[in-house]
């Protein structure tokens, strides 16, 4: 099978709205999750802490020049982390339209963070609203396609939290499967009510900011952003830059329960192990872990466990949701970025807030910033229903 390369990547979030400013406050253990919340009108703001993009939607309008109407800022994160990839790889206009470039895109609230104005026109226009198109989970990828002149196979995964994650994984299997010969893949999400409600339903907000993988963790903080990668084919690179290889992937469902995973972590044991299969490693080639660590109860015991069930000795290991929230959909594709920053600078970035390990599994995750030799990354995303995916992404020898 052809060995699959990224070659360009674009992303936004609470820490930064390129890849060199994400990366410089990876390095710094900057914390972009705050009580701030001013996108809309929420009973929570002041209240819970969110990682929110601080970039208003008017202002992410006039910098990419949108003008449409009904234009989420879900769409808007997408197009502003897309841009940055397509520059950072090269991609012609010819070859974005091309019929074999694939655009695979993940979301969860898409057009929902647009509700309010929605029932607002529901009950004072006759005539429709210009946020009925946007409602569907398709409408980022759809204005995409229109917005780029795509031709190619769109696609748009919604698999809870491991969305951007199984983005990745099915670009890839277009490409080996001779349905692509390069694909853009990632995902995007914003703050909206219906998802700060939906996760206050749950009880997993927490008060303060998330402390992953502690003993005291109260629950995650939720964030937005997008992250956008270009992945291209080896026989097709022709001298092009490459920044890591994609060398294994695997999605598994431990089917266990709507929003928890199995207490023995089955879904993440088997993703991570598949993943190796693929990659044709053995457990001990892995030097990090970007991990999934929501800070939930639930999660971070279970994903400790998992890993020691499948590794002798973990290997260093960190979440980055401490920097900039649960970005939900985007997340697997936020974290496919830093996992790659991992592999270019030789470097590790700190899981912020950790006091304690949990009791039941005595794990403790990187604490401060280092340099350390990384040549292979495992970055762990799982959603809601136990959809559990694991990727690795390989230092260019």
């Amino acid at each position: 099978m052809s060995r699959i390369f990224i070659t360009g990547m674009g992303v936004i979030s609470a820490i930064g709205n390129s890849v060199a400013e994400n990366h410089q406050a990876l390095k710094d253990g900057i914390c972009g999750v705050k009580k701030e919340l001013n996108l809309f009108p929420s009973k929570y703001a002041g209240l819970l802490p969110f990682g929110q993009v601080p970039i208003s939607s008017e202002s992410l309008k006039q910098q990419l020049q949108i003008t449409e109407p009904g234009v989420t800022r879900t769409s808007l994160l997408a197009v502003h982390a897309l841009e940055q990839a397509i520059e950072n790889s090269g991609l012609s206009t010819a070859d974005i339209s091309a019929a074999d470039t694939a655009l695979i895109g993940a979301n969860t609230v898409g057009g929902m963070c647009l509700t309010d104005e929605l029932y607002a026109d529901a009950n004072t226009k006759s005539g429709g609203s210009e946020y009925t198109s946007s409602y569907d989970n398709a409408s980022v990828n759809l204005f995409l396609q229109k917005h780029y002149k795509m031709n190619g196979i769109i696609n748009t995964i919604n698999t809870a939290c491991s969305s951007s994650a199984n983005a990745i994984m099915y670009g890839a299997m277009l490409m080996q499967n001779g349905f692509a010969k390069r694909a853009i893949v990632g995902g995007t999400d914003s703050l909206a009510k219906f998802t700060i409600n939906g996760f206050n339903a749950l009880h997993i907000l927490s008060p303060d900011n998330c402390t992953p993988f502690d003993e005291g963790r109260q629950g995650l903080n939720l964030g937005e952003g997008a992250a956008f990668l270009v992945l291209e084919r080896e026989e097709d690179i022709n001298g092009k830059k490459v920044f890591a290889e994609l060398t294994g992937y695997c999605n598994a469902n431990d089917a266990y329960h709507p929003s928890s995973l199995s207490d023995e972590g089955d879904g993440p044991f088997l993703s991570m192990q598949g993943a190796l299969k693929l990659a044709n490693l053995t457990a001990d080639k892995i030097d990090f872990i970007n991990a999934h660590g929501t800070s939930t109860e639930n999660n971070d015991q279970v994903e400790s466990r998992a890993m020691i069930r499948l590794f002798d000795k973990p290997p260093a290991f960190a979440s980055t949701k401490g920097n900039i929230g649960h970005t939900l959909g985007a997340s697997g594709a936020i974290e496919a970025v830093y996992s790659i920053l991992s592999l270019l600078h030789q470097e590790v970035y700190a899981n912020l807030h950790f006091k304690n390990p949990i009791t039941a599994t005595g794990l403790s995750p990187v604490q401060s910033y280092k340099k350390m030799p990384v040549n292979h990354v495992m970055s762990n995303s799982f959603g809601f229903g136990g959809n559990c995916s694991s990727l690795i992404f390989s230092k260019i020898e």
